[in-house]
């Protein structure tokens, strides 16, 4: 039973969310501010959430603050933040801040559990991610590379596909589990242009609601963490009016 951490200060809608979780087979645990999460995610309980649900506009420490300071703690734990309809610049900030996804209330059932569900997905092991558009394998040698098995390497940044791991200049790069799988994802075919509904699809499972604000934020953030000037991006480069790509380096 997978355990998600709801946080709402909003007792009518944390009760009726918390209600539907259950429904759906998760266990919940919730908290009605960022504080009461943060000490939760502390202690003993914390160790078995998965993923938490968590509402931008929280009295006391607000949602931004509560999102960046998980995000300290672990690069690993999914966040979909909850957001009131219209306020573009507040999910751009949330999504900037570290999370994973967001949701505008009211948001139904339907929604609300698919959501949950990808995102659960995306934080398992990421076999078999980096597959093209034209269906070949992302595992292997790159032409042009040195690579041992599912090892490439592109200039400093050392890209390990079946461990999961990526270092740079011999430093691991600790990346959450989005901003790992567009790594792989764009990796895998290296000059090729992906569209950001290609990678809203193949990463986060957007097949309805895209957003490409979800594909620009975590190419922010993974730019900040595997280039040498973010500003002037080596590996992964933007192609205007079409999407990313990686490389050519």
């Amino acid at each position: 039973m997978p355990q998600v951490l709801l946080i709402e200060d909003d007792t009518s809608v944390r009760d009726g969310m918390e209600l539907v979780l259950r429904r759906h087979g998760y266990g919940v645990e919730t908290a009605a501010t960022g504080e009461e999460a943060l000490a939760l995610l502390a202690g003993e309980r914390g160790a078995a959430v998965e993923l938490a649900v968590l509402d931008l506009m929280l009295p006391g420490m607000d949602g931004f603050e509560v999102c960046r300071r998980i995000r300290a703690r672990t690069a690993t734990l999914p966040i979909i933040m909850l957001t009131a309809r219209g306020d573009d610049e507040d999910i751009v900030t949330g999504l900037e801040a570290g999370a994973d996804d967001y949701v505008v209330k009211p948001v139904t059932a339907p929604v609300l559990e698919a959501r949950i569900r990808a995102a659960l997905r995306r934080a398992e092991p990421a076999a078999g991610v980096g597959v093209g558009a034209s269906g070949s394998a992302g595992t292997g040698a790159v032409a042009g590379r040195p690579d041992h098995g599912d090892r490439s390497e592109h200039g400093g940044l050392v890209i390990d596909r079946a461990g999961l791991t990526v270092t740079k200049h011999g430093t691991p790069v600790a990346l959450p589990p989005t901003e790992l799988r567009v790594l792989l994802e764009l990796s895998a075919a290296p000059g090729r242009v992906l569209t950001r509904e290609h990678l809203l699809a193949s990463v986060w499972d957007h097949t309805f609601l895209g957003d490409s604000r979800l594909v620009d934020a975590a190419v922010g953030r993974l730019r900040a963490k595997i280039e040498d000037v973010p500003a002037r991006p080596r590996y992964v480069q933007t192609v205007r009016g079409f999407g990313y790509r990686f490389g050519p380096l």
